[in-house]
């Protein structure tokens, strides 16, 4: 079993990528089954099929107030996914634990982290028991590269002062990739997404983390229409600055699952698979 968290900005859509991954609505895919196993994982499956699939936004993870005091205070994800290949190969099981880092600690690495509660909550994600983050970025426009190589140049500093450079893996995905100016660079995320509109926060990682343990991905929760009609299937929601589902009938997930098994095994699914 491997521990995983999920760090990233605000924003990012970290708390409805679990969502999504605990209720995962593409029930036409039969290559996966994932159960949650936790009371954590089975409350937000169930907020995603209630709240999510009738056009409604999950609340972002908060901090500094009532609802998260300390780190044994954030929900506890963990999942048992079935992972079916192909007829002469042997199916595979990876079960995960996850937690989902609220968006402030991560912006707040740019100036160094002041907050007591925030220092905990990254202390906790850098020990020995954690085999690999998954970092979600989800600005690609001018001015995001050089707020994301911040972010990442701290985080590493980090690392190394709890000497988990080599052995801790990151997968950094650019999340919400159905947008149309992105889609297209999925198939190669590291040369046609990152290199391209993050080119400074890429060569931070390349330069800094060891090779086998730095992989990029694209992932979208809410995906696209259909696979000939690849408008994203989200919409803005009104008067928040959240989006939602635009045709939840049509809910398929997109590379949500490969970045989690490579964290945990530390190597690729593979082609015959893809999500």
């Amino acid at each position: 079993m491997g521990n995983i968290y999920v760090i990233g900005p605000t924003g990012a859509g970290k708390t409805t990528y679990l969502a999504g991954l605990a209720y995962w609505p593409d029930r036409t895919n039969s290559k996966f089954r994932i159960t949650g196993i936790t009371e954590d994982a089975k409350k937000i499956a169930a907020k995603a099929e209630t709240i999510i699939l009738n056009g409604a936004s999950l609340e972002p993870t908060i901090i500094d107030g009532v609802k998260i005091k300390s780190f044994y205070d954030l929900p506890l994800y963990s999942f048992e996914i079935d992972i079916k290949r192909q007829w002469w190969q042997m199916p595979e099981k990876i079960n995960l634990v996850m937690r989902d880092y609220p968006g402030e600690i991560f912006n707040e690495l740019t100036a160094g982290v002041s907050n007591p509660l925030h220092q905990e909550f990254l202390d906790e994600s850098l020990i020995k028991d954690v085999v690999g983050c998954l970092i979600l970025f989800h600005k690609w426009e001018a001015g995001s590269d050089l707020f994301y190589a911040r972010v990442i140049e701290r985080f590493i500093n980090l690392m190394d002062e709890r000497d988990r450079t080599q052995d801790l893996r990151l997968a950094v995905a650019m999340s919400k990739c159905e947008r149309g100016e992105i889609w297209p660079g999925r198939l190669d995320p590291e040369l046609d997404i990152f290199k391209l509109h993050l080119p400074r926060t890429t060569s931070i990682l390349r330069r800094r983390i060891p090779y086998k343990n730095l992989q990029f991905y694209a992932i979208s929760t809410f995906g696209v229409l259909h696979r000939n009609d690849p408008r994203p299937n989200r919409a803005d929601e009104l008067g928040s600055p959240h989006s939602v589902l635009r045709e939840p009938l049509k809910w398929r997930p997109y590379g949500m699952i490969s970045p989690l098994y490579w964290l945990s095994k530390g190597k690729k699914m593979g082609l015959t698979i893809n999500n």
